[in-house]
């Protein structure tokens, strides 16, 4: 049975150089998809990293150029990015996960402030899928060079931070504003949705006292 549950923090090893050249040279030979490490003589390493896309709700992209006229005046639109959508970053040992998180922003070209976003961790063991929430100082191509290439040993997530957890000073006022708009909507969305469904428990109901109390 396969379960979503948080997994506990790890606590970090710190690799010598010789470790780090190791465990790269045994990374590489594991490597099925060409996207392999390098180690710079400065002792730092860079590689990649793929990230999938979990966002449940719609992102704010400033539109190119090359994107041609765009439906808002000030050249931004939402939308949502499907939940298989994977991306992979080129990053180096020294890229923190507050670092990856606005590259990955940046190279969508979403104009969302970074504070809404968190990354994760997923991990695969004894058929259950572990995830954890990562700190903004933590190192991704560490953990996967510690993890190695496979994805079901170590996968990384974005999703949005879980409202409780949002820094709501961190935004402008045009950001809440708009966060605001996309609350009335789906409240408006779950409200017609129950609507909806007790109006059809209302209908069966009285369908069913009428053959009740039908006069015989």
């Amino acid at each position: 049975m396969v379960q979503d549950v948080q997994k506990e923090r790890e606590p970090h090893v710190y690799l010598s150089k010789e470790e780090v050249k190791e465990k790269i040279q045994s990374y590489n030979s594991s490597v099925t998809d060409k996207l392999k490490m390098t180690l710079n003589s400065n002792g730092i390493y860079t590689g990649f990293i793929k990230v999938q896309m979990e966002l449940c709700r719609p992102i704010t992209v400033q539109s190119s150029p090359s994107q041609g006229r765009c439906a808002h005046s000030n050249n931004e639109t939402a939308f949502c990015l499907p939940n298989d959508c994977v991306n992979t970053l080129h990053i180096s040992s020294t890229n923190t996960v507050r670092e990856v998180i606005e590259a990955l922003l940046k190279k969508f070209f979403v104009t969302d402030n970074p504070a809404k976003f968190a990354l994760y961790k997923r991990c695969h063991k004894e058929d259950q899928v572990y995830t954890c929430k990562l700190s903004d100082r933590e190192h991704p191509l560490y953990l996967r060079l510690v993890a190695g290439p496979r994805t079901e040993m170590l996968s990384f997530v974005l999703r949005e931070h879980e409202t409780g957890e949002v820094m709501w000073e961190a935004f402008s006022l045009p950001e809440l504003q708009n966060f605001l708009r996309i609350l009335d909507k789906e409240e408006n969305e779950q409200l017609q949705i129950l609507k909806k469904r007790y109006a059809a428990y209302r209908d069966k109901l009285e369908e069913a006292l009428g053959g009740v109390w039908k006069p015989g």
